[in-house]
């Protein structure tokens, strides 16, 4: 009876637990952390989706079950975005499924095509439901390095998908590809996406692609949706999600669209799992898609702000974090001082010293070592406050640090 789970087992220790724990810790000691650490936006929703739900709630026939697939209202409204979005033209019926946030869809999907021992190509450094998605279903992972010299180089990535097809046995099954990238902010063009559907085609994989910050860029064009490739849907699917985009975190609304036969798959099996989000919020998430586009806008430079702030205090505290163009996340290269203990030993010194935290970029997979990820979720009078901590972290760097090995070399 002691004996772990088996999927629990197949999961890795969660590295951001001994973060979220110091945290606990040093807040109910009554120290002001400021958290970086998690991808939460702090601003509120919307007036007019908010009124929406308030509406919407009030009619006793909305508390009902509602649909696994999503309200015909709402998967109108989404290939209605994608339509006005992209020039994408989705069939909302068949191509268009609700999700209780990308998060989840990409988690029943991968339930629903993976084996056990499928192999599947995923990202690293990655959010985290990319690869343990699969890990969960039972398949198995093939990390391919997402960063060249700590930036995305869309020949350099090709090349090692190649080298990834080549020497996995079985043959993958599915690849996921995600732009703008959480964690490492790093964006595509469609040409990219062009050669990654032929190469999937070359080699008969499946394409999950990873949309949720296609409205939160602040440099150059607007990120594009593989869809808007030529013959795309005969193998990709799409993730969007509302969160970041309309500030609607709680709210769990996101939705997959593209190639029928995975969205069929993604349907039959939400079918078993629930009933879909409550009606009053699926109608509310129609409201915002169908509604004025200010607000997006709008949130989109309260994030510019914000950024360009982290940016600007951090280098003057001696942290060179460089500009991230797209995403509500920097990633920051390790200091100097301090690549030697790591991101997690970094994350913790900050934590301690400047009651700043951050996410160590080791919990994004092995190599997401010698970053961090900030998210852009509190205000700028937060963030330069937070950068004077860093200062004096910086400022004492060589006593930190030998404080940090004395009490690793006495745990």
């Amino acid at each position: 009876m002691s004996e772990e789970f088996y999927r629990i087992k197949r999961l890795p220790p969660y590295v951001f637990a001994e973060v979220n724990r110091l945290k606990a810790k040093y807040r109910a000691e009554g120290m002001d952390i400021i958290d970086f650490g998690m991808g939460n936006p702090d601003m509120s929703t919307p007036s007019h989706i908010v009124e929406k739900l308030v509406e919407t709630v009030r009619k006793p026939r909305t508390h009902r079950y509602s649909a696994s697939k999503g309200i015909p209202g709402l998967r109108r409204a989404q290939a209605g975005y994608y339509a006005r979005r992209f020039g994408v033209t989705l069939d909302p019926e068949t191509e268009v499924i609700a999700t209780l946030g990308s998060k989840e869809g990409l988690a029943n999907l991968a339930m629903a095509i993976t084996a056990p021992g499928d192999v599947m190509l995923v990202p690293n450094p990655s959010y985290p439901i990319h690869p343990y998605g699969f890990m969960i279903a039972g398949g198995t992972l093939r990390h391919v390095p997402a960063l060249h010299d700590g930036k995305f180089n869309p020949a350099e990535y090709l090349r090692a998908l190649d080298r990834a097809v080549i020497h996995s046995v079985p043959k993958p099954v599915a690849l996921v590809v995600s732009f703008p990238s959480n964690p490492t902010a790093q964006i595509c063009d469609l040409d990219f996406y062009r050669d990654l559907i032929a190469f999937a085609k070359k080699h008969h994989l499946w394409v999950l692609s990873d949309l949720a910050y296609a409205e939160i860029y602040f440099d150059g064009n607007p990120p594009p949706s593989i869809l808007q490739v030529e013959g795309a849907r005969d193998v990709a699917v799409e993730f969007t999600s509302l969160s970041k985009t309309y500030a609607m975190p709680g709210w769990r609304m996101g939705f997959a669209v593209g190639n029928l036969r995975l969205i069929e798959a993604l349907t039959r099996i939400k079918s078993y799992l629930d009933y879909g989000a409550f009606t009053p919020v699926q109608v509310a998430a129609a409201a915002a898609l169908n509604g004025p586009d200010d607000c997006i806008a709008e949130i989109r430079g309260i994030y510019r702000s914000r950024r360009d702030v982290l940016v600007d205090a951090m280098g003057r505290a001696g942290w060179s974090i460089p500009s991230p163009p797209a995403t509500m996340f920097a990633w920051a290269p390790v200091p100097e001082p301090f690549q030697s203990i790591g991101s997690m030993g970094y994350s913790k010194i900050l934590l301690r010293e400047a009651e700043v935290a951050v996410a160590p970029g080791i919990g994004f997979g092995e190599y997401g070592e010698g970053y961090v990820r900030l998210g852009l979720v509190e205000n700028e009078h937060r963030i330069r406050q937070a950068a004077r901590g860093v200062k004096r972290v910086m400022a004492n760097a060589e006593a930190l640090l030998a404080k940090y090995h004395a009490e690793e070399a006495a745990a």
